[in-house]
């Protein structure tokens, strides 16, 4: 990777938390005393593709709870928050890569679904927020990754063009958005989308399977 800008996603792309959100809204809704059984199962498939917001109201209006969304989502985040703060690694190489490109002189920032200060709790006991001009969420621009929109505004703080910039992503949807706007494509492995890894790989412009030998590849690289 031989971009000058570099936008990273955090979930399943730098840190191996994605076990923990597919998890995340049966651990908060068995909290609430939701009675487990098919009904439930097939309420949490369907939260699955929706922003938190639409879960949490999905949640209200179904199982007849006297919270406000806003209260469900605060919920919902503090599961996180919890695995955040104790369960969560970065993945192997990681933090070694991010330091090589910004010895190389590229600035790097992250675009996550994940809410700023989840994000920057996370990586900051990790040890590697340092490594990020800024953190940017998909609550801030008010679109899912399912629009261009958190990669365009990335881009803008950061003084680039998409064809100049790089996006790191675990997920396909994610990098079809991404790569349908112009920037160049790294698909990054991730065992929750393992299912999705060819379509990725075809899709990409570039992989990383390992984070630990793509450190080592940008050890013998050119400088930017």
């Amino acid at each position: 990777m031989n971009k000058r800008f570099a936008i990273f996603d955090m979930d399943g792309t730098l840190v191996d938390s994605m076990g923990y959100w597919q998890r995340m809204e049966r651990e908060y809704l068995a909290g609430r005393g939701a009675p487990s059984g098919p009904t439930l199962e097939a309420l949490i498939a369907r939260l699955k593709p929706m922003t938190l917001y639409d879960a949490a109201r999905t949640v209200v209006a179904e199982l007849g709870f006297s919270d406000t969304p806003e209260s469900v989502v605060a919920g919902m985040n503090g599961v996180m928050r919890r695995h955040y703060e104790r369960d969560v690694s970065l993945k192997p190489g990681a933090a070694e890569y991010l330091r090589r490109l910004n010895r190389r002189g590229a600035a790097l920032c992250t675009a996550s679904a994940t809410s700023v200060p989840l994000v920057k709790l996370c990586l900051r006991r990790l040890g590697v927020d340092c490594e990020f001009r800024f953190l940017l969420s998909c609550e801030e621009v008010g679109a899912s990754k399912n629009r261009p929109d958190v990669y365009l505004e990335a881009a803008r703080r950061l003084g680039s063009a998409p064809a100049e910039t790089a996006v790191f992503e675990d997920s396909l949807s994610a990098l079809t958005t991404a790569k349908n706007a112009g920037f160049y494509a790294v698909a990054v492995y991730d065992a929750a989308s393992a299912a999705d890894w060819p379509a990725l790989r075809a899709l990409a412009d570039e992989c990383v399977v390992d984070w630990s030998k793509a450190a080592a590849e940008q050890r013998g690289s050119n400088p930017i």
